[in-house]
């Protein structure tokens, strides 16, 4: 049985803990930071890709699905994590970067673009068509039988691209698939409301049956025995400078009437920033696929900032790399992934750039000049001795691994820690009896 699917079982054994997080990210410190972390652990770990990140036509990263499949398995070969222990996901695949065109093309391109994922070994597929598309109707939401005819298509291209699979290795895993109508975008709201509607457990009921009935129309008749979970709104989001934390009590009545389907569970996205303990509940109550993705980055960003800041102090200004400026010239020489994203005066944007929670900045990560300014960095930082009271000042977190003799002071370690401390709290929410406090024992 793989990973994804044992979590069904354990669950139905009564193991509530039983989860499992969903690191979504293009970035290679943090996937390292995640391996890393599961390798620690003797974990399995799930890498995604989104739709927009990576499809055929290279997504923002400019990579197709077998790269950034090639991508990972190499950041996991440089550091000895088997990759038998990763499980790649395909995050929101369907016409979500192809809204523009007509139903015709935007359905043939998300066609390719499933097949492609599936045919590169990825494993949990999750097939996003909540979306409208350029011929649908823009005064009235997306019916769920267009939802689920559309997602009941996808589904039989990636069958067919698994069938391919078989012929070539007859013990090759089927995918696990992943369903649902009311999806939160990807990477966050644009505004945060005053409220936020937690998903009905009539309309899951009704995405269940429309999907069912679907299925049924195409003569797919064991669909249901690999779709392991459908995407809710549990009552978790987050916006520029708010999160939604989660609330057990606004969610029972979602999470209550899921109980009696044993086959599935939730998968919640949006979960960036939540504390450790909401993230713990939400498992508990059967969201047990955690999706977190900006958090990472913004982790990532806070550590790299850490350390300009003490290479401001102990570099030399003409050989400082700057990353902070570095950054910001990046962004606003190339505004458009994220001026539709931050509003406000000029001064609200600028502080956006650098410390939003919905983290836009990571998609400038891969830029060459970011790259150079990061290695730079490193190779500064890693010539100096930097004091461990300083550190204490600007890294307090890995000030106590690096005292307690269990980090070094390798300015590429420091900044993939800031990612792992934000891993931790996920550690915490899908394993039983673990403590975060366990990460400081040697």
């Amino acid at each position: 049985m793989d990973a994804l699917r044992a979590i069904l079982a354990k669950r139905k054994e009564g193991m509530k803990f039983s989860g499992i997080p969903s690191f979504c990210t293009a970035n290679e410190l943090v996937i390292e930071a995640c391996l890393k972390q599961a390798k620690r652990f003797d974990d399995y770990v799930l890498i995604e890709a989104t739709a927009n990140q990576v499809n055929q036509f290279g997504g923002y990263t400019g990579m197709q699905p077998a790269d950034y499949r090639d991508f990972v398995y190499k950041i996991a070969d440089n550091i000895g994590f088997p990759r038998e222990k990763i499980i790649l996901g395909g995050d929101h695949l369907g016409p979500l970067t192809w809204v523009d065109e007509p139903e015709k093309d935007a359905m043939e391109k998300a066609i390719t673009l499933v097949k492609l994922f599936v045919s590169a070994g990825y494993k949990k597929i999750h097939l996003d068509t909540s979306m409208r598309v350029g011929d649908d109707p823009r005064d009235k939401d997306l019916t769920d039988e267009t939802i689920a005819r559309r997602g009941a298509i996808l589904y039989e291209a990636c069958e067919e691209a698994y069938q391919e699979l078989l012929k070539k290795n007859p013990d090759e895993q089927r995918p696990a698939f992943i369903i649902g109508s009311e999806v939160p975008i990807p990477g966050g709201a644009q505004e945060v409301e005053d409220s936020l509607a937690v998903t009905k457990p009539a309309a899951v009921e009704k995405t269940l049956k429309t999907y069912e009935e679907q299925f049924e129309k195409r003569g797919i008749k064991d669909a249901f025995q690999n779709i392991i979970g459908i995407v809710v709104q549990p009552g978790v989001e987050f916006g520029d400078a708010d999160f939604f934390r989660y609330d057990r009590a606004e969610a029972k009545e979602l999470t209550g009437a899921m109980e009696k389907y044993d086959n599935i569970v939730l998968e919640g996205h949006s979960t960036d920033y939540q504390p450790a303990e909401a993230l713990k509940e939400m498992v508990e109550d059967g969201i047990a696929i955690l999706k977190v993705g900006p958090a990472l980055t913004f982790a990532l960003r806070e550590g790299l900032f850490a350390l300009s800041m003490m290479e401001k102090i102990l570099v030399p200004e003409e050989k400082q790399a700057k990353f902070i400026e570095t950054m910001e010239e990046t962004m606003m020489k190339n505004p458009k992934d994220w001026q539709k994203h931050y509003h406000g005066t000029e001064e609200e944007k600028a502080l956006k750039r650098k410390y939003s929670f919905s983290d836009r900045c990571r998609y400038y990560f891969a830029q060459p000049e970011m790259q150079d300014s990061i290695a730079k960095l490193f190779k500064n930082l890693s010539e100096v001795e930097i004091p461990l009271s300083m550190l204490h000042q600007y890294m307090p977190y890995q000030y106590i691994k690096v005292r307690d003799g269990i980090l070094s002071m390798d300015p590429r370690e420091l900044a993939e820690d800031c990612v792992v401390h934000t891993v931790e709290d996920y550690n915490y929410a899908t394993k039983l009896n673990y403590t975060i406090g366990d990460i400081f024992i040697k």
